[in-house]
């Protein structure tokens, strides 16, 4: 593994400093170890560091560039070496933080390639690199997800697509980030249909994209069970982001999709309280 410099200078390890703490980075409320009701904090919260939020985001808006301090995102830097320098930071901040667990985007850890075989080895061995840090600091993997949504391939739905070449592309995505999620003993394995909807009835067969949906799901459990991944599987509803209407709108739109293609003793939903205030 490369070493890389310390990133976060003069930070040391976030500890609990209690309510009347005036040290800036203490934690006043989080006290890990503290015991409610037989379970640690720890045991009771299971909080996680996102990690394209936290190192994939340079700070842009819709008015100007980003302004965050993020080497690994220079355009001009080779992106293997860069995918490193992150993974690095990320690590480091995350055990700074005494974060138990992380997550990620199978393309947020690795640079996708020209082809998918290049991209999976990417991925693989940006997947030994994280399968290290996490021996040598403890930290978790709540749960991995493919990135079905940034590349200009999905931009017609990738589950639910009228080109077989992307639904093809993406339950090989899907199956490799499912793989390398069980090697990295994750609890859970995400899916978000961002893609899957319409901006328009005009051009819509509603229930035979849903019925595409269902069967890439189902695809998604057999390859569970195929590979012995015993995490469970989710599904993320977010309403209007970014198509007009989202199969995946809310979750009990979500609940009763499951239901009615029989997935629902194999699937359940992960509930993002803030993206459900959109």
């Amino acid at each position: 593994t490369t070493e890389y410099p310390e990133f976060f200078e003069g930070v040391g390890e976030i500890g609990y400093g209690g309510a009347d703490t005036d040290d800036p980075l203490a934690y006043r409320w989080y006290d890990a170890e503290r015991v409610v009701r037989g379970r640690t904090l720890r045991d009771h919260l299971r909080w996680a560091v996102c990690y394209w939020h936290s190192f994939n985001w340079d700070g842009f808006d819709i008015f100007g560039e980003g302004t965050l301090d993020r080497p690994w995102l220079d355009p001009a830097a080779d992106p293997m070496q860069a995918a490193g320098q992150k993974m690095a930071a990320a690590f480091e901040f995350m055990g700074k933080l005494g974060a138990p667990f992380w997550t990620f985007h199978d393309f947020d850890i690795a640079p996708e390639g020209a082809t998918f075989t290049e991209s999976a080895a990417h991925l693989d061995h940006m997947v030994d690199l994280a399968a290290d840090y996490q021996q040598r600091t403890g930290i978790e993997l709540l749960w991995g997800t493919a990135k079905l949504f940034a590349n200009r391939r999905y931009l017609a739905g990738a589950a639910t697509n009228p080109d077989p070449e992307v639904f093809a592309y993406a339950a090989a995505q899907v199956a490799h980030c499912l793989e390398v999620t069980h090697r990295l003993g994750g609890h859970n394995y995400v899916l978000w249909g961002g893609r899957e909807g319409y901006e328009t009835l005009l051009n819509t067969d509603l229930r035979r994209e849903q019925d595409q949906l269902a069967r890439f799901l189902h695809l998604v459990v057999e390859h569970k069970q195929r590979i012995g991944f015993s995490g469970t599987i989710l599904l993320e509803p977010k309403p209007f982001e970014p198509v007009k209407y989202q199969y995946d709108h809310d979750t009990a739109a979500v609940w009763a999709f499951l239901q009615h293609y029989d997935l629902a003793e194999e699937i359940k939903v992960n509930i993002e309280v803030n993206h459900a205030t959109l």
